[in-house]
Parts: structure tokens; sequence; C-alpha cells
């Protein structure tokens, strides 16, 4: 008789309920949580202050959602939740979305690196993530590159670094200065490229 081994059990959504209160993000790769520390204050302020800018250009068929709960499967065993998402309004659901955002935005921090440019690029492509926003917000030269989904995986297509203007059309036509989302000074009055 051989004693064999037994597969720990996958978390699900449900299982992060119970999960502390303590500003750390939780998420689910394949039913194993994937925790990232608390946000430090600039990452903070470039989140703010873009979701600020992106609300004001939202159009009336969207929703700006910050950091909004995904689930990637029917098992509900993948769960990410993105920096910041601008969804259809039909496609609004409660408690976690289940349908594609539009647009999903991360803002890197030193620990998420990887995580940000590599794993879930890969994993909000396969979930059919039109576009996705990698936000590096290193002082004096913030960055953001735009990503699209062409076939299987994300082309870039966009890229701007501190006081270059940034452009797109998707999910909306925007401009932008990533220099703004972290210097101080009047950022309200500049960071649409004017």
């Amino acid at each position: 008789m051989s004693i064999g081994k037994t597969e720990p059990r996958r978390l699900t959504v449900d299982d992060l309920a119970r999960t502390p209160d303590d500003g750390r993000r939780y998420e689910l790769v394949d039913g194993r949580l994937d925790v990232s520390p608390a946000p430090v204050f600039l990452h903070t302020r470039v989140e703010a202050r873009l979701g600020f800018f992106l609300e004001l250009a939202v159009q009336e068929e969207h929703e700006l959602l910050p950091g909004p709960g995904i689930n990637f499967n029917a098992d509900r065993t993948h769960h990410r939740i993105p920096d910041l998402a601008v969804i259809r309004a039909e496609d609004a659901e409660s408690p976690y979305l289940t349908r594609p955002p539009l647009l999903a935005v991360e803002i890197v921090s030193p620990e998420s690196v990887i995580r940000d440019n590599h794993t879930k690029r890969r994993e909000y492509a396969e979930f059919g993530i039109a576009s996705y926003w990698i936000v590096n917000p290193a002082p004096g030269e913030t960055g953001l590159v735009e990503l699209r989904l062409d076939g299987s995986g994300y082309r870039e297509v966009t890229q701007a670094y501190g006081e270059e203007v940034f452009e797109t059309d998707l999910p909306f036509p925007l401009r932008l200065v990533p220099h703004w989302l972290t210097a101080d000074g009047p950022w309200k009055k500049h960071i649409g490229g004017d």
C-alpha cells in the first residue's frame, strides 16, 4: 500500500474574505495566494492623479474603477486586482468582474517589476484585456507604456517618459504627460500636455 501525497486545496475568492484588512493586496494565481505589500506614497500619488485624470476623460458608456477585483476563471481560483481599470458600463458586476476590462493599469513598485511586466502582461492578454498600461513612477523620468492586444499577446504601441506627451485613442482619446504623475507643482494644469 502506498501513501500518496495530498494536493493542497486550491483557494478561491471566497477565501479572500478571510484575509486581513491590512492594506496589502491579496490576489490568487491558480488557487495560490499572491500577496503584495501596501503601496508607498509615490505609488498612491500616481494612482490618485491618473485616476483623477482618467475620470475627467471617461465617456458616459465607460466606468473607471480603482482596484477592481477580476475573476479570470469560472473556478474563481485566478483573481487579479489591477491598480485601475476602465470597463464598459454594461460590464459592471458585483462582487467581482468576470469580463475583461477595456483597459488595465499597473503602477510598478520595486517588488512588482516582474509581476507587472511579465506575469500580468501574459495573464491580461490571455484574459482578453484590450489595452494594458504599465506606469513606472521613477522620479524625474516617470514612464508610461501602452500595450495593445494583438492576437494572443500584447504589442507595444506607445511609450512616453518624463515630459514627453503620451497620446492614445483606446479606450478613448487622451493626452497625458507622465512627468506630472509624480512631480511636485501644478500637475492638474499640465498633466494633459497643455
